[in-house]
C-alpha cells in the first residue's frame, strides 16, 4: 500500500496512541480499558497507511 501518513501526522499518532495508553496505568475502573484504542493511532503511525484517509482520499504526506 501506497504510505499515505506525512511525519508531522506520524508524529501526533504516536504520542496520541501513548497518551491514550496510559489510561491502562493511570485510570481505574472500567474507564481505563478506553485506553486500548490508543493502539489504532500507534499501529497506523507504524505502518504509514491510514485506512480512512485511503478511503477519503486524503494524504499528508509531501508530493513528489
Amino acid at each position: 500500500m501506497t504510505p499515505n501518513i506525512g511525519s508531522a501526522d506520524r508524529v501526533a499518532r504516536i504520542v496520541v496512541g501513548l497518551l491514550l495508553l496510559l489510561l491502562l496505568v493511570f485510570v481505574s475502573g472500567p474507564a481505563r480499558w478506553w485506553g486500548l484504542i490508543g493502539l489504532i493511532p500507534l499501529a497506523t503511525a507504524f505502518v504509514r497507511v491510514c485506512p480512512l484517509y485511503s478511503i477519503l482520499g486524503f494524504t499528508t504526506c509531501p508530493r513528489k
